[in-house]
């Protein structure tokens, strides 16, 4: 089977704010196939491995591995255990990996020999490719609920090396601040600035309040301010923006 006999496509692209390696895995690994295709989904990562897909209403697709340059590309073979619209391996999907300057560029070929069956894929594909960029977000920040957590304990922090530390470890250096009352750019301001916030509001500590919600890198966390003798001064709530590596690069924050 080649391009040839496949006259139809359908090409997507989307960019994923995570390192090429991050994405790519999620190619080779059964745990982390299964995670964006449905449980009991595998794959064996070499010229003709097995590919198995289940859908979690049960239907089975796949084919085999056809083509792999990790962390570049992938090709293989893809059709349906039964019914329609193809056989079991009928048709060709390219998926391939190349670094942006927001993470890793995805981009979707994939080729069929009838123009219904591409039809039919169409929205499958933008739901697919869906999910696949939230479970690579949500394997790669994981952890996010601590760095929002160090980010508000730097608040009122009072050693200067300390606070610096704590937030050089969660924050880009450049991160970007901004509320009714700062518009910060870049570590080198967001430190001064908090120090004049500790000597203006003395004693005044921030704390998330309830669980966060993430979605692609983006993160709302909501946060509550108490005064040193523990009674609450303001509430409100911040919207992160994480980069590739899963480092705060923006905070947006929004009094109640």
């Amino acid at each position: 089977m080649t391009s040839a006999d496949l006259p139809y496509r359908l090409d997507r692209t989307l960019t994923i704010r995570a390192p090429r390696t991050t994405v790519f895995a999620f190619f080779t690994d059964s745990a982390r196939w299964a995670a964006w295709w449905g449980a009991g989904s595998t794959i064996d990562p070499r010229p003709g491995g097995r590919v198995y897909i289940r859908h979690p209403n049960g239907i089975e697709a796949g084919g085999e591995v056809l083509e792999i340059d990790a962390p570049a590309r992938l090709v293989f073979s893809y059709g349906f255990a039964s019914g329609t619209p193809m056989p079991m391996g009928a048709s060709l999907v390219t998926l391939t990996c190349e670094p942006h300057a927001r993470g890793t560029r995805v981009r979707l070929v994939h080729e069929f020999g009838d123009e219904a069956a591409r039809d039919e894929h169409v929205q499958g594909w933008r739901y697919q490719l869906s999910l696949f960029a939230n479970v690579v977000a949500d394997d790669l920040h994981r952890d996010v609920a601590t760095r929002i957590d160090a980010w508000h304990a730097a608040w009122a922090e009072p050693d200067t090396a300390v606070r610096e530390r704590m937030l050089a470890s969660v924050a880009t250096p450049d991160v970007r601040f901004r509320d009714r009352f700062s518009a910060i750019e870049g570590l080198s301001e967001l430190l001064p600035h908090i120090a004049a916030t500790q000597r203006f509001m003395p004693g005044l500590a921030l704390a998330r309040d309830g669980e966060i919600r993430h979605c692609q890198g983006m993160v709302l966390a909501d946060w509550i301010a108490t005064s040193a003798d523990g009674q609450p001064r303001g509430r409100g709530s911040n919207v992160f923006i994480l980069d590739a590596d899963g480092l705060i690069e923006s905070v947006t924050g929004l009094w109640r």
